[in-house]
């Protein structure tokens, strides 16, 4: 009896591993049949012909007031805008700084940190609606943002106060670090 109950248990014990070995599968569409599919794909960075390119997508449910629902979609968009491009920024930070010698590193960390954040600020007013989709069936509306890698390496140029290595560091390697988040 004990060995059955081992075996048994041996035996349950690979098929969960096995089970749970397989390939993790998330389903990014959500789904909606008729929409756009940026609306489907949802918040991205990616590369194509027209460049390197951030995008926020957010959506809003019926309020009562179409414009509040419009205006509610749009900051919702430029909410997940803004996620995106501080997980950008960060990353640059941080491979700012590895790339730093350490006493430098330790010098500038507080300044880029700060510096950062006001860039990401700064590039969210150059973002822009690109599109809506009213979803008749479930009274939604979805926006998407969009904000170009040339924008941000232009805002970047533009500020005087920046540190210097972190200027040249965002041009030269920025595109670099933004394919690298595609692949992620």
């Amino acid at each position: 009896m004990n060995k059955l109950i081992s075996v048994m248990g041996t035996a349950l014990l690979a098929v969960m591993v096995i089970g749970c070995s397989g390939k993790t599968r998330v389903e990014s569409d959500l789904g909606i049949k008729g929409a756009p599919d940026w609306v489907n794909e949802g918040t991205v960075v990616l590369k194509d012909k027209d460049g390197r390119l951030f995008h926020g997508v957010g959506s809003a449910p019926s309020m009562g007031d179409e414009s509040l629902q419009i205006s509610t979609a749009d900051g919702r968009a430029r909410a997940e805008l803004a996620r995106i491009l501080s997980s950008y920024m960060k990353v640059v930070s941080t491979d700012y700084l590895a790339s730093a010698g350490k006493d430098e590193a330790q010098r500038v960390e507080q300044s880029v940190s700060q510096q950062i954040e006001n860039l990401t600020q700064v590039n969210l007013s150059g973002a822009k609606v690109i599109g809506r989709w009213h979803d008749k069936k479930r009274n939604m509306i979805y926006s998407i943002v969009e904000l170009d890698m040339k924008h941000v390496k232009d805002t970047v140029g533009q500020v005087e106060t920046m540190n210097e290595g972190l200027k040249n560091f965002i041009n030269t390697r920025g595109d670099n670090i933004f394919d690298g988040m595609i692949k992620r």
